[in-house]
């Protein structure tokens, strides 16, 4: 049974996310090379993992190059560092892209930043963006238990399941929705 990855920030090929998100590689190419490593230890042939945006720093060539590499079916939300169009991606390697956020399994909001919900919101949003910052690009006066956070430095470089996210839901509202599948 297929199982449902979540991940975002990776940043392949981009030297400077080194220095500036404190990450544990002396350059480009070991991180590439770790992260490859951690993605593929954990996600399946075919498995599903949700990218939230930043994917690789670089050209065509340096993005498909990274994308074949990698397990899985592969669907990405573009961020902010994901210079070119969504059909580009689909192209290179995705088997779904967008620049907007999506809604996954009636209740999760899929995004590279964070989007404002309130209290009362029956939606939680599963981002990236902020790195290991929790309150970099938080919307102000939105509730921090409606997020969650897959930048890669808060997941320990490695993408995350499904059913970890439902986790943190379900500490907050006390359930685990039925329709997961992890």
């Amino acid at each position: 049974m297929s199982k449902i990855w979540f991940t975002s920030d990776t940043h392949f090929y981009h030297t400077n996310i080194i220095k500036y998100c404190d990450r544990p590689y002396k350059d480009a190419d070991e991180m590439n090379y770790k992260l490859i490593q951690n993605w593929n230890s954990v996600v399946k042939h075919d498995d599903i993992v949700y990218h939230c945006g930043d994917f690789c720093l670089g050209n065509k060539d340096k993005i498909a190059n990274i994308a074949h590499q990698l397990n899985g079916r592969k669907f990405l939300i573009c961020g902010n560092h994901d210079a070119y169009k969504a059909t580009d991606y689909m192209q290179l390697g995705f088997e779904w892209a967008t620049r907007h956020p999506i809604i996954y399994n009636k209740y999760l909001i899929l995004s590279h930043e964070p989007v404002f919900l309130n209290a009362n919101s029956v939606f939680g949003n599963v981002h990236g963006h902020c790195h290991q910052n929790e309150h970099r690009s938080m919307p102000k006066n939105g509730d921090p238990n409606l997020y969650f956070n897959v930048c890669v430095e808060k997941t320990n470089y490695t993408p995350i399941l499904l059913s970890e996210i439902e986790k943190h839901y379900a500490k907050w509202y006390g359930y685990v929705r039925e329709e997961s599948t992890n």
